[in-house]
């Protein structure tokens, strides 16, 4: 056997090509969606698996984790490549397949655009639709656009449901919902143990928030609570509050430059996102992908951001949100070995994100950031933030709850009647009532089953986490605003280490605790 260091020495020789032309296929297919922008993605995803599928080389990683390592930086560079291999020790025609059709969805994903009454509507289109119209047939409208792409992908969303799990089952998992969190670092049971904690922290609450939210409504609609349904809502999928139950600051943004805001926020804490700009595509256009992420091309400094920006508070919740990923990735020690040069897992660079993304509907920020005068900052509308970010803190959690339990079913039994379930979970979990005789795969508009599988858990700790850390910088290092003391702490304890550090342990390390629903809770109760 090849002595260990040799083993990841020669793996990051092959792996750092491999993944910088998957990295700019990536990139290029979802900026300028094409049929060989497509085609490089397929060819540089196949290229980069086969080589994690390599069996001799698996078996060569697992026999030296098994043996005496003394260099801790070592251990941890094969415990990464242990679980990256892992997944793709299957059959290549098997993983061909699944990367061909992935390709094809996200292309979907990326090209589609809705309709309204033969106008053709982007995603941006239907959120002012449903932000600002007080006819509810034209919100029907608007909402059915937003899950019409459904029935042109549910069939495929199943499919890969399926080829992931044979995938799974031939490594001798129950299916890939358990493969995912094994290859992850996460335990499945402390994670619905985590999510049964939420559930009955937020219940209540949400029932009663929701319930004034539904009157609200009402009123404004002219309708009884009974005839409420999705599209009465802001957000398609219900995974943010809309104004009549939090509060309305868009106009503080409609003449805003969100870019200028985010580099004074981040030049606040001491950090510098202006090379993470200069790469970024920040503007919509057709055939490009109408979400939004952050991606660190090559672990050497080219991170970028693709967005799709309006005037709007939503967008200057992304923005921020969305370079605190490319912050922790830009951070990050660069004379660490090029395989930990990465956030320590992805709960961890989402609650730095979501950190972040909640500073709009601070009071501090509005006032030191957006500069918004203090006539208009009055006692009420900062009492209304509060009030604000603890509706978002519940609504966001009911969707993670619906998400999670949703995707954990679908690969249960890909060929169930989701299409019932989904609306099931719906009313469980968010109390909003299912459209009238309606079945359709409004599931499958939502992006992330096709493309990024068995993620959202990671969303659900990376707001624990948030939780948290907010907590602990109010407490040694004076908040997020304006405080430079925190952004050199958070280099330090949480950008810094990179991936070097497992997940569990650099939280301990960065908040004094472990990850716990405490410090979430107490935001709910403040």
């Amino acid at each position: 056997m090849r002595p260990a260091r040799t083993i990841v020495t020669d793996l990051e020789a092959q792996l750092r090509p491999l993944e910088l032309e998957l990295s700019e296929a990536w990139w290029e297919s979802s900026t300028t969606s094409s049929p060989a922008a497509d085609e490089r993605r397929t060819r540089a995803e196949i290229a980069h698996r086969a080589l994690l599928a390599d069996a001799e080389v698996f078996a060569e990683i697992r026999a030296a984790r098994a043996s005496e390592i003394d260099d801790p930086l070592l251990a941890r560079q094969l415990d990464l490549l242990h679980d990256a291999f892992v997944p793709n020790q299957v059959d290549a025609e098997l993983v061909r397949e699944t990367v061909e059709l992935e390709t094809r969805v996200a292309s979907t994903f990326n090209t589609y655009r809705a309709s309204i009454d033969g106008r053709r509507v982007d995603d941006n289109d239907i959120a002012e639709i449903l932000r600002t119209s007080d006819d509810s047939e034209e919100r029907r409208s608007a909402w059915e656009a937003s899950k019409s792409i459904g029935p042109e992908i549910a069939d495929q969303v199943r499919e890969l449901a399926r080829l992931r799990n044979r995938a799974a089952r031939d490594l001798g998992h129950r299916d890939h919902f358990a493969l995912a969190l094994a290859t992850g670092e996460l335990d499945e049971q402390r994670l619905f143990a985590t999510l049964d904690e939420v559930d009955r922290a937020t219940a209540a609450p949400f029932a009663a928030w929701k319930a004034d939210l539904d009157a609200a409504l009402a009123t404004r609609f002219a309708i009884t609570p009974d005839d409420l349904r999705p599209w009465h809502l802001e957000d398609p999928f219900f995974q943010a509050p809309p104004s009549a139950g939090a509060v309305a600051i868009d106009h503080l943004f409609v003449d805003a430059d969100l870019v200028a805001l985010t580099l004074r926020t981040y030049d606040g804490l001491g950090l510098d996102v202006r090379d993470v700009l200069e790469q970024s595509d920040l503007y919509a256009r057709d055939g490009k992908s109408q979400h939004a992420f952050c991606i660190d091309m090559d672990r050497d400094g080219d991170v970028r951001v693709l967005c799709n920006v309006e005037p709007s508070e939503r967008w200057m919740d992304t923005m921020l949100h969305e370079f605190g990923h490319a912050i922790y990735d830009r951070e990050c020690d660069r004379s660490l070995p090029w395989l930990l040069r990465g956030a320590s897992h992805a709960l961890t660079t989402e609650g730095i994100a979501m950190l972040m993304g909640r500073l709009p509907r601070r009071a501090e920020w509005l006032a030191a950031v957006a500069a918004v005068d203090g006539d208009v900052l009055d006692d009420d509308l900062r009492a209304a933030l509060v009030a604000s970010r603890r509706a978002a803190l519940l609504v966001f959690a009911r969707w993670v709850l619906v998400m999670t339990a949703f995707e954990r079913a679908l690969y249960e039994d890909p060929d169930r009647d989701l299409d019932t379930l989904w609306w099931d979970l719906v009313e469980r979990y968010q109390l909003v009532r299912r459209p009238d005789g309606r079945h359709a795969p409004d599931w499958a508009a939502k992006i992330h089953l096709a493309v990024a599988p068995v993620y959202y858990q990671n969303y659900l700790y990376g707001e624990l986490f948030a939780s948290q850390l907010q907590a602990a910088l109010d407490t040694r290092a004076g908040g997020v605003v304006d405080a430079p003391d925190s952004g050199a702490l958070l280099v330090r304890e949480v950008f810094a280490p990179g991936a070097s550090k497992r997940w569990d342990q650099l939280v301990e390390d960065a908040t004094g605790a472990p990850l716990s629903a405490q410090a979430f809770a107490q935001e709910l109760s403040d």
